[in-house]
């Protein structure tokens, strides 16, 4: 008995390698993500995403911050499709928040992975893992011109 107990805890401990989390960091273009057939599908043309640092139309009011975490099913997935499923997701759902406060633009959008910013004016933060993909938004719900 002693045997096979040294021998369960052997496969244990060289298991537990193979089953340390995976935290893969991609940084993927908002125009990729805006550029995808579900997006055009999905997204309405009149309502509009501005990355932090990018050039944004005049803001005639501030409705809001905005901030959603998103999470896709990895299995099967790429890294890089999986990341721009689920930044889709968090798009779409900042973009219905955003229409139910008023807002047709959400304006200096962040990655907030952890509740840590990572700015950028061209790309957004996406955490792949051994099992689910991950990205956190935030950004402020506006009206533009």
């Amino acid at each position: 008995m002693n045997v096979f107990r040294l021998l369960v805890l052997t496969v244990m401990a060289l298991g537990a390698g193979a089953v340390q989390a995976r935290d893969t960091l991609l940084n993927i273009p908002l125009a990729d993500v805006l550029a995808m057939p579900e997006a055009k599908q999905k997204l309405d043309p009149s309502f509009q995403f501005f990355l932090a640092g990018a050039k944004t139309p005049k803001v005639e009011k501030n409705l809001g911050e905005g901030v959603t975490n998103q999470k896709t099913n990895g299995f099967g997935k790429s890294d890089d499709f999986g990341c721009r499923w689920v930044l889709l997701s968090a798009l779409i759902r900042l973009q219905e928040e955003g229409k139910r406060n008023g807002a047709n633009a959400v304006v200096d959008l962040v990655s907030y992975y952890k509740k840590n910013e990572t700015k950028s004016d061209t790309t957004l933060e996406c955490h792949a893992g051994g099992i689910l993909i991950g990205a956190a938004l935030k950004g402020q719900y506006a009206k533009i011109n």
